[in-house]
């Protein structure tokens, strides 16, 4: 059975950025989630992001039985298509200390060159595993860029350097089928952001996918072997039963 993560901001993003994510480490861990993604985004304070307190955290999250994801909004590339070395360091630094098993962050501007030798200098010696996301807008979020990004690698005799996060319903917002994306980029895939997407235009939403019919065409298109996150709220009534019986159904499906 996949293993499931459990996405922090499931639990609400203001609870987190109230509570911190500690709060929520045993109920994630009671509902049966193999690992719990730590989202950079949702500190309430800097002080949060310290080697220090990051290093407290990832060991709360395996005295919990669980393992951890690092996700930080930073762009693996600049506006410009460079390479951000310095953001991509900066991650690093943040996922080891965390003891991460996934360090993920946004793709951004990649336009055509990967810079393959350097991603390797810099992850040489990480634990974490880089994967970079889909993400909501056209920059980063383009199948294009993806499907050019691993072809540039691949050029450079460089495609083991990272992988990728393939979020099922971001890529409504950039407007592309998230079914030619999986069929195109599905070998690339090494965890799993699951979600269905509720409205339209600026006004979408993440929802729980369990009778979407996108979710349901694209999920089998992707590896059942990795990691699969939640990243769909929980009924903020009942959060810890909702956390448990989705926990279960998308370890199913």
């Amino acid at each position: 059975m996949p293993k499931v993560v459990i996405v922090a901001s499931a639990f609400g993003v203001d609870a987190i950025r109230k509570s911190g994510h500690h709060a929520w480490l045993k109920t994630a861990a009671q509902a049966g989630a193999a690992g719990f993604e730590v989202r950079r985004e949702l500190f309430a304070l800097e002080a949060e992001a310290t080697s220090e307190a990051l290093s407290a955290l990832g060991k709360a999250i395996a005295a919990c039985g669980m393992w951890s994801v690092y996700s930080t909004p930073a762009e693996l590339y600049a506006p410009d298509g460079a390479l951000d070395e310095a953001a991509l360091r900066e991650a690093l630094i943040e996922a080891t200390a965390l003891g991460a098993r996934f360090v993920k962050l946004q793709l951004g501007g990649f336009a055509g060159r990967a810079h393959g030798n350097t991603i390797a200098m810099c992850t040489k010696g990480i634990a974490a595993r880089l994967v970079v996301e889909n993400g909501q807008l056209t920059r980063g979020g383009s199948l294009a860029q993806f499907e050019g990004l691993f072809d540039a690698l691949a050029k450079e005799r460089r495609s083991s350097v990272l992988g990728m996060t393939f979020d099922i319903g971001n890529w409504q917002w950039p407007g592309v089928d998230p079914v030619e994306a999986a069929r195109k980029l599905a070998k690339h895939v090494e965890y799993i952001h699951c979600k269905a997407v509720a409205g339209e235009g600026a006004r979408r939403f993440a929802v729980a996918p369990a009778a979407d019919p996108v979710f349901a065409a694209v999920l089998p298109l992707l590896p059942r072997d990795v990691p699969r996150g939640i990243e769909f709220p929980f009924d903020a009534q009942r959060l810890a039963a909702d956390a448990s019986h989705y926990v279960a159904w998308l370890a199913s499906v």
